[in-house]
């Protein structure tokens, strides 16, 4: 059940690599969150220069003009294994497959809890799956 928003600043990727950038993300929700293949909730937002704001070396990372936020929204209880291990897996494969340098990607999970969510309808379904002992995994 994550949701996921990634922002850059426009004109600095292709459309092309949008779809392969959420592709990475997905494989690597799959991998170390057991996030079910089909639950796939992302919303990709191009800024313009003087709406895209970031400090090119903090904590002596250098960023570039293809800095990727990349949000996550996902029900709490990851450990801090899989955390680090879905960052370092995030970095990797966005340089590997969509050529994005590693110190460009800046990822943030966001926890919540089965309430928090609702797929539509005005039912807070992870309530009710959850209730009903389904809940397929920490999505």
């Amino acid at each position: 059940m994550p949701f996921i928003r990634v922002s850059y600043q426009e004109d600095q990727y292709t459309p092309t690599e949008l779809p392969l950038i959420s592709k990475v993300i997905m494989e690597a929700l799959i991998e170390h969150f057991n996030v079910p293949e089909d639950d796939c909730f992302q919303a990709f937002h191009a800024h313009k220069p003087y709406e895209f704001y970031y400090n090119r070396n903090y904590l002596n990372v250098e960023r570039s003009d293809r800095l990727l936020y990349i949000q996550i929204t996902l029900k709490s209880g990851r450990s801090t294994a899989q955390k680090t291990g879905f960052y370092k897996s995030l970095a990797e494969h966005l340089a590997n497959i969509v050529n994005v340098r590693q110190d460009d990607v800046f990822a943030v999970l966001v926890n919540t809890e089965f309430e928090d969510w609702t797929f539509g309808n005005g039912i807070a379904q992870m309530i009710q799956a959850s209730e009903n002992g389904k809940e397929g995994g920490l999505e």
